[in-house]
């Protein structure tokens, strides 16, 4: 997979950006705030059809301008392929691959793997449970379509439960007659949601212990345990039922599979709050490495994306990244940075075609 073109109309700070890539490796330079993790990450929206930093639509069109427009031209199995996202404001957003409108942007994903290594991958670590389970939840999707489908279905179904809880959180006998519909639905798509996620964890895990000892010389013992309210002798339809006294009283459904949680430990402590900024950047980065391992699995290997990793990591830790960018067969790699002469001294040592840009 090669990203040939990448065209930009009134995306963020850029009222029109068109750049052809023929190298393996690109850099993009320039001053911060002049949008160098923008144009990273609108080649992240022609992947997920979203954006990783901003997740309101609206608010990646340029300020002044009612629409924006990101087109990427690759090559993928020998084959030219574009992809347009597009959106204009009041009306939903468009994706298009080879002119053809895509009906669910679901049908998408997986369809351009692609990994981004940013400092705001912090958040895995310091924000709530939603973002470690959007971590996980992105990418088996885009190895498993099944999955996505139980994923998508699932948040339906939770939607409408938790809307009957607030009709008729004051008449209980009203609720029991109508709920179980959706108490039985939501458990069906819990439990397939809920195996693929211990399967994926199976896999995923010792790759990441395998990184992290890579990029820390072996330093520490580093774990990842998954959270669950459901297990293998726990359905998640029998919860329902015990808990829908709590659910009426705070209506909102409080157990499932939307509750999973990932505990990051590091030495059996969390890395949250006895892990050094070192420490913490190294567990991050292994597990951004190990998303690329597991998605390597597929066809074609995925694009990576580092934003900015250059300043605000080590010189020990950016060797190690070099290091592994040297020794794996990598696609194509995409990078931010402030300093020119550090990326491309950086850079020099990866023996790769690449070019600089400087934005």
């Amino acid at each position: 997979m090669f990203l040939k073109e990448l065209s930009l109309t009134n995306y963020k700070n850029f009222e029109s950006l068109k750049f052809s890539f023929d190298t393996k490796i690109i850099c993009f330079v320039g001053l911060n705030g002049v949008g160098k993790t923008n144009i990273l990450d609108s080649i992240y929206h022609l992947s997920y059809t979203k954006s990783y930093f901003n997740p309101i639509p609206s608010q990646n069109i340029k300020h002044g301008e009612t629409f924006f427009f990101i087109s990427g031209k690759y090559m993928i199995d020998d084959k030219e392929e574009n992809i347009l996202v597009s959106l204009k404001k009041g009306d939903k957003k468009i994706i298009k691959r080879n002119n053809k409108l895509y009906k669910k942007f679901s049908d998408h994903i997986g369809k351009i793997p692609l990994v981004l290594i940013s400092p705001d991958d912090r958040n895995l670590i310091i924000e709530g449970s939603e973002t470690r389970r959007k971590f996980i939840d992105g990418i088996i999707s885009q190895t498993d379509k099944e999955y996505l489908n139980n994923l998508i279905d699932y948040n339906k179904t939770l939607k409408q439960r938790n809307a009957l809880l607030k009709m008729f959180y004051d008449n209980s006998e009203n609720i029991r007659k109508t709920i179980d519909i959706y108490d039985r639905q939501l458990s069906s798509d819990a439990q397939k949601i809920y195996d693929k996620r211990r399967e994926f964890l199976n896999e995923f895990i010792p790759i990441f212990k395998s990184r992290y000892k890579e990029l820390s010389n072996d330093k520490e013992n580093v774990e990842i345990k998954h959270s669950s309210d459901i297990s293998p002798d726990q359905n998640l339809y029998k919860l329902l039922k015990n808990s829908l006294e709590k659910d009426l009283r705070f209506q909102y459904t409080t157990k499932g599979i939307h509750k999973d949680d990932l505990n990051l430990n590091l030495d059996n402590f969390p890395i949250k709050k006895y892990g050094s900024q070192g420490q913490q950047k190294t567990f991050l980065i292994a597990m951004k490495l190990a998303q690329f391992d597991y998605l390597s699995k597929l066809d074609s290997k995925p694009i990576l994306l580092l934003d900015d990793i250059f300043d605000k990591l080590d010189d020990t830790r950016v060797k190690q990244i070099i290091n592994l960018v040297n020794q794996e067969k990598f696609n194509q790699i995409f990078i931010s940075d402030t300093n020119k002469t550090r990326s491309e001294n950086t850079i020099k040592k990866v023996n790769k075609s690449y070019k600089i840009f400087e934005i």
